[in-house]
């Protein structure tokens, strides 16, 4: 989501505000079209493949060249989009899914049925590698593709049955009742039969069914969609196209949307955080975000293993050596405010009173007895190294970390800049890096299972999924599990605050703060909004 989604973004400040995203190289000068957006962006971190997209940078196009059986508004409010209706039976444990019809790819061939449920199965199979596979993990045979070594990757998910063209049923392990909102995820797009034929072409030049079409892709440069006039969903595009423009540095994003060369910022450099709002030269925007911002800590890593009281303490000692606090007034400008959660205040059943949030909480005093705890059990003399995108504007926030602990703690801890988001997100990938990792994330439906399941279950783990800790527990599963599965929203709400009481334990990752939706839009620029997922609403803006 795009978290997505596991996000990305850039500036200090900004740099919180996107789920996982760096910048790469800059443009400039403005578009030829009259009516083309032109919008910061970092570059992709893969094709833009849906099921493959868990962060920001590749979330935007795909969103936007894309349409799933739900769309949500600015709000989040979900509606119908190719979906004609999805009805679930009595636990949740099924649905039937009808689609309306009319809807086509921009290659000209329908959208089916199939083009849903073997989109699914793709993304779900390990052959295929898939960082979204951990979303289907609940729908019927989805362990049977686990195993890739003995798999084609064209398997189907069990669970998946076709009845006609504009219909066909889902079959779930466990009830879900959140599941006709989790469909909104780019992660459940469809994708036309082109796709098969050659997945990684298709990657760099996606057919897709949404308001917009692919135009072109220079790399490292910019990306331009175009309106697509066939569209007849929810998000009708009120422009010609979007163009994504690939940043270094968010200063020179933010100059040139004030000489009229960009359109749309959605990250503000720390530089200007003070200024911005006052700013005559640009329009402002700056709202309470959804972003939840979070340092992750691999939980298997020697001496912070999140099974054993030592690698618990430990954690607990350094997230309340971090003075959040003051790097949100300092170093942010007041625009992130220090989290006590897992969750974030723009979903429902957010609260910042959980057993355990004490943990998240400036405490000198307390982390140097958890730490010497720690040390009587085993001696840490380790390095502790904080890795982070360097190309994303974090370094301010991590030089601020990184100080606070070694002034509480007193142990070697230093920043480990990696050059650009897409190194540091492959390295990730592969976990290779042994120490804290800039991590945070973009809500992508609007539900507290959608920050903890993708982050923390042990089916997105390994590579599955967006748990980059590989983190597992049963509790915390069978609670969320048990969430999912009732349908009383109350009773939903208590049981994903009590998973929470286990990650506030074990801490995983280290909740930081909430980034704020804050940006800004050349003074042609009309309708210019954020949603509640801290992105630019993107097809409402026009030319003035």
């Amino acid at each position: 989501m795009k978290q997505h989604r596991l996000v990305a973004f850039a500036s200090a400040l900004a740099l919180l505000a996107i789920p996982l995203a760096g910048c790469g190289g800059s443009g400039s000068g403005s578009s030829a079209a009259s009516n083309i957006i032109t919008a910061f962006n970092s570059e992709p971190a893969n094709p833009l493949i849906p099921g493959d997209t868990n962060e920001s940078g590749g979330g935007r196009p795909i969103d936007l060249l894309f349409a799933g059986l739900i769309s949500f508004d600015n709000d989040g409010k979900a509606q119908n989009e190719v979906a004609e209706s999805i009805t679930a039976n009595d636990d949740s444990s099924q649905y039937d899914i009808k689609l309306k019809s009319g809807w086509k790819f921009t290659d000209g061939t329908d959208v089916t049925a199939e083009s849903f449920t073997k989109a699914w199965s793709y993304t779900a199979n390990a052959k295929n590698a898939q960082l979204c596979s951990g979303f289907f993990a609940n729908i019927k045979g989805y362990d049977k593709l686990q195993d890739a070594d003995n798999l084609k990757g064209d398997e189907q998910l069990e669970g998946l049955k076709v009845i006609n063209d504009h219909e066909f049923t889902v079959e779930l392990s466990q009830p879900d009742s959140v599941f006709p909102i989790k469909v909104g995820y780019c992660g459940f797009y469809p994708l036309p039969e082109s796709f098969y034929k050659d997945p990684k072409a298709f990657g760099e030049k996606p057919v897709g069914n949404g308001p917009y079409k692919f135009s072109s892709w220079t790399h490292d440069q910019e990306l331009s969609v175009v309106k697509n006039t066939a569209y007849h969903g929810n998000r009708k595009a009120k422009n010609d196209g979007v163009t994504f423009r690939t940043y270094t540095d968010p200063a020179a994003a933010y100059a040139d949307v004030q000489a009229g060369n960009l359109d749309v910022l959605d990250t503000i450099p720390s530089a200007d955080a003070k200024v911005f709002q006052t700013d005559s030269s640009v329009q402002p925007y700056n709202k309470a975000g959804s972003v939840l911002q979070t340092v992750t800590i691999p939980s298997n890593l020697e001496h912070w293993r999140t099974s054993t009281e030592e690698g618990q303490l430990r954690r607990r000692a350094l997230s309340m050596a971090i003075d959040r606090s003051t790097i949100c007034k300092k170093v942010l400008n007041n625009l992130g405010t220090p989290a006590d959660s897992f969750t974030s205040p723009k979903v429902p059943g957010y609260s910042g009173t959980i057993e355990g949030h004490e943990n998240l909480e400036y405490n000198p005093t307390k982390a140097k007895e958890l730490w010497k705890q720690a040390e009587a059990i085993s001696h840490y003399d380790g390095k502790l190294q904080f890795f982070y995108n360097s190309d994303g504007g974090a370094g301010p926030v991590y030089d601020a970390i990184v100080n606070s602990v070694k002034n509480v703690l007193g142990i070697d801890a230093v920043t480990s800049p990696i050059p650009t988001f897409q190194e540091f997100r492959n390295d990730v990938n592969a976990r290779t890096l042994a120490g804290a990792i800039r991590t945070s994330w973009q809500p992508d439906y609007p539900s507290p299972q959608d920050y903890l399941v993708p982050l923390y279950d042990s089916s997105s783990a390994d590579g599955n999924g967006s748990n980059d800790g590989d983190y597992k527990n049963a509790d915390f599963d069978e609670l969320c599990a048990r969430a999912a599965s009732t349908g009383d929203e109350d009773t939903a709400n208590d049981l994903y605050r009590r998973a929470q009481q286990i990650l506030l334990s074990q801490l995983p990752s280290i909740p930081l703060y909430y980034s704020d939706a804050a940006g800004v839009a050349s003074k042609d620029v009309k309708n210019f909004t954020m949603t509640w997922q801290n992105i630019p609403s993107y097809h409402e803006m026009t030319k003035r």
